[in-house]
């Protein structure tokens, strides 16, 4: 007689399923989802990483080696924080590299100038505050790189609005050296590295110039290290796209409202609005639009609300940039519409099947 004919049915705990028929069971019963792609958080976090490595890459060529040394203070402080703040280290919220790629994404949101410390404090608040303090991945309202950006734009107006020449090109060679105002000590004020630059939102908005559109492709200007390329960032945006990574309705409906409403506002005031071209180039409206609109966490997740959070931060961006007190605006539009998919979320959901009309 076969000892485990009558044996018991293994007990289940959790999500387990329950095993009926002995070690080769004819019935499993379990719960849905049934049917899986094979995605998980770790893949996502690796190939939007490797997207953003690229952009980094982008910046050392025009800013050196300091614009390394940027993105990788913002993410230690990232994984710093995540590694204190974690009672189980072994946990996947450190194997995932979801702290890494929001330090990444928070450097390159930086000036290429800023002192490493600076960026190592936008990475602990970044974590700290935009994530952890909401209940970890997957629970926080607000995208945390850019909470991080928020916190120091607060705490420090003037080294986050002092922005750098590129110089990688024009040197012939990617610059290795390391000015004193990267590398300035905590709370100590940080000597000028060179003479700063304005941005081409900072010289349309306050000087009335357009910068040509090559540069603005090719990523020759001055501006936070995310700004580097158009080009490169377009490229970014297909392949995230292609790869299923993000919901492709959140840039396209972002970029399409900031080209519609700018195309608009410069056809009834050219002296006063920028062509639409300029403004979809200029700034991190492309990063913002293939980085952090993206963000599944922070975004609303079905097709009807992709479209209404992506138009609203693509209106928003040209309101501030227009009538706002400083050139750009991409971080506080995206802030202001995180703050609003709960709202889009529950006012898009769809009709149960069979559900009634009233």
């Amino acid at each position: 007689m076969n000892p485990l004919a009558h044996k018991a049915p293994e007990p289940t705990t959790g999500d387990a399923p329950a095993r009926i028929g002995g070690p080769h069971p004819k019935l499993v019963i379990a719960t849905g989802p049934f049917a899986h792609e094979g995605t998980t958080t770790t893949r996502i976090m690796v190939e939007v990483l490797g997207a953003a490595m690229a952009v980094v890459a982008a910046a050392w060529w025009y800013f050196g080696i300091a614009a390394v040394l940027v993105v990788a203070a913002a993410a230690a402080g990232a994984v710093a924080t995540e590694w204190l703040f974690t009672r189980d280290r072994s946990s996947s919220t450190l194997r995932d590299g979801s702290a890494a790629l929001t330090g990444v994404l928070l450097g390159l949101t930086l000036p290429p100038g800023l002192p490493l410390w600076m960026a190592f404090t936008g990475g602990v608040a970044a974590i700290g505050l935009g994530k952890l303090l909401w209940g970890g991945l997957g629970s926080n309202v607000f995208n945390p790189a850019l909470v991080g950006r928020a916190f120091l734009q607060a705490a420090f107006p003037t080294a986050m609005t002092t922005w750098s020449v590129p110089k990688g090109p024009a040197a012939g060679a990617v610059e290795m050296t390391v000015g004193p105002g990267t590398m300035a000590l905590p709370l100590m004020q940080p000597k000028v590295d060179a003479v700063s630059s304005a941005t081409p939102l900072g010289l349309s908005k306050f000087e009335g110039q357009i910068t040509e559109i090559m540069p603005l492709l090719t990523g020759n200007t001055a501006g936070s290290l995310g700004e580097t390329s158009a080009l490169l960032l377009i490229i970014c945006g297909v392949w995230l796209v292609a790869r299923r990574l993000c919901d492709w309705r959140l840039p396209v409906s972002t970029l399409l409202s900031v080209g519609v409403i700018s195309a608009v506002l410069h056809f009834i005031a050219p002296g006063t609005y920028p062509p639409p071209l300029f403004v979809l180039l200029s700034g991190g409206l492309l990063f913002a639009a293939v980085f952090m609109v993206t963000d599944p966490v922070t975004t609303p997740t079905t097709r009807k609300g992709a479209w209404i959070f992506g138009v609203g931060v693509g209106a928003l961006i040209v309101l501030i940039r227009n009538h706002g007190g400083l050139p750009e605006g991409v971080m506080y539009a995206v802030l202001l519409m995180n703050a609003c998919t709960p709202l889009i979320e529950r006012r898009t959901q769809p009709k149960p099947f069979g559900a009634g009309s009233g």
